[in-house]
């Protein structure tokens, strides 16, 4: 039988060993919590604003938390607060005596300073709650890392989500009026039209750009498929398009591909070269080499970050990419995939729980740090199993959490005829739809283009690089070709144009 987790009475004298330890007492302002307990006594107006941001465990002496429980049930029942229904709840949870009777509860209502300080009085109990908070997570810890029975790897996941969790317990968004709302709005709106182009991270795919304006800040975009159908190569073609031909700095967590498996997929978009040959499968000629090493010079000095760490924490995914952006400006990250992440410890085999965990981090993330991540997921069986269909995924193939659904703003798959057998012409191999099945801010709609398999690479079905560069240049608002990170050479290449830095 698992350890009863321990309430906040059982935590105290765990605070208090380590503050006489430390020659310290733990964070309390005894008088602060008396005053706010007296204002809730006789000053009815400040009761919705108290409540609203205090919890029992904001109140560090015992007597207090309990009356304050008391006051919170009693405002769940719509019932005033005064000395006579608070002393009647006490006295019903049995705790009437317990906290010091009525003598108590008269002395608190004579301890309120001036009601217009109570703001200032909530503001420092939450402070003090964040810092006892923080010691109590910090203990958690040091007790676990003596623990030589707790694999590291469990140690870290769970420090990570300690203290994450005592920060996010104790920060809330400031309501405003929809006047001020609607000002930034615009603010934003006048800097969208001064600016050209994309208001979001480019895809580099004309088609998938126009609905989306490029993938915006704070999304979270799910590009969901069936195994081997082509999501990681996809997934890869965006974060090319982003770094090399944008010179916006990407990380790729890759955690079911070696990075030097992942370096070659990416040499073999970038080169044009066989994959076989890049993979080792025959031998380069000379001439291959030299074309490698001219064709790959952008994408080594592309701002493109790797991490392949297996089975990575969902929080020290959080960590490390918090750090990537404060560090390396990254504006674009790509989980592959979401379901190879660990979600909470505490959650391990409640699978369809822990990937709802997951999902709401990589959401929380994407908000937190103001910029797209897009997530790979795996479909189940249910898209090729089902009869009388034509075989393109749904919402609900979604694999092991409805959540994924919910918390993604865009959700994409890769649909491929030939891959279910619904394509069985040769001719037809190459067609696949990347379908937007959810878009929170904008419109759905299928996209068709075709998939290179022998250059891991998805490409628009006008795929003449000369029109297409100008076209692309023109629908994001480039007044020239030229102007555009694509360089039209005369013999309808497509290179980078430096002048675009």
């Amino acid at each position: 039988m698992p350890p009863r987790a321990k309430s906040g009475k059982d935590r105290q004298p765990d605070l208090e060993a380590v503050g006489l330890e430390l020659g310290n007492k733990p964070p309390q302002a005894l008088d602060f919590e008396q005053a706010v307990l007296g204002a809730l006594l006789i000053e009815p107006n400040c009761v919705d604003e108290v409540m609203e941001e205090l919890q029992p465990s904001s109140f560090y002496d015992p007597r207090h938390r309990m009356i304050f429980e008391a006051m919170l049930a009693l405002v769940h029942e719509h019932v005033a607060l005064d000395l006579l229904s608070v002393s009647q709840k006490l006295r019903e949870t049995g705790n009437f005596e317990e906290v010091g009777g009525a003598v108590k509860l008269v002395d608190l209502s004579q301890k309120i300073g001036a009601a217009s300080q109570v703001e200032y009085y909530v503001k420092i109990l939450k402070q003090k709650k964040i810092q006892r908070d923080l010691i109590t997570a910090s203990l958690d810890i040091l007790k676990s890392s003596y623990d030589d029975s707790v694999v590291v790897d469990d140690l870290i996941d769970n420090a990570q989500s300690k203290i994450y969790g005592a920060i996010q317990s104790n920060t809330r968004s400031e309501v405003q009026d929809i006047g001020s709302v609607i000002n930034a709005a615009l603010d934003k709106i006048e800097e969208m039209q001064d600016q050209t182009g994309l208001s979001g991270v480019p895809s580099g795919y004309l088609s998938i750009d126009r609905i989306t304006q490029g993938w915006q800040p704070s999304d979270l975009i799910i590009l969901a498929a069936r195994p081997s159908v082509g999501k990681t190569a996809f997934s890869l073609n965006i974060a090319r398009n982003a770094a090399v031909d944008h010179n916006m700095p990407v990380a790729i967590f890759s955690l079911e591909m070696p990075k030097i498996q992942l370096a070659m997929r990416l040499m073999v978009t970038e080169s044009g070269l066989p994959a076989e040959k890049i993979k080792g499968g025959s031998k380069l000629e000379k001439y291959e080499w030299e074309q490698l090493e001219v064709k790959i010079k952008r994408l080594t000095a592309a701002p493109i970050y790797v991490d392949d760490t297996p089975s990575l924490p969902i929080m020290e995914f959080r960590s490390k990419a918090k750090r990537l952006v404060m560090t390396k400006g990254v504006r674009l990250i790509i989980v592959d995939y979401l379901q190879l992440m660990q979600g909470p410890a505490e959650l391990r085999g409640l699978r369809e729980q822990e990937v709802a965990a997951i999902s709401r981090t990589l959401k929380a993330t994407a908000k937190e740090l103001n910029i797209p991540i897009i997530a790979l997921s795996q479909l189940s069986r249910n898209s090729v199993q089902r009869t009388n269909s034509n075989g393109k995924p749904m919402l609900s193939d979604l694999r092991e959490s409805g959540s994924i659904e919910q918390d993604a703003d865009m959700v994409l798959f890769v649909h491929r005829p030939d891959f279910v057998g619904l394509s069985p012409d040769p001719a037809e191999r190459e067609k696949t739809q990347i379908i937007i099945a959810k878009h929170r801010n904008g419109e759905i709609g299928e996209i068709d283009m075709l998939f290179k398999s022998d250059q891991v690479k998805f490409v628009e079905l006008n795929d003449n690089l000369v029109n297409q560069s100008a076209e692309y240049a023109s629908a994001m608002n480039y007044d020239n070709p030229a102007d555009s990170p694509f360089d039209i050479g005369p013999a309808g290449g497509s290179g980078f144009n430096p002048e675009y830095e």
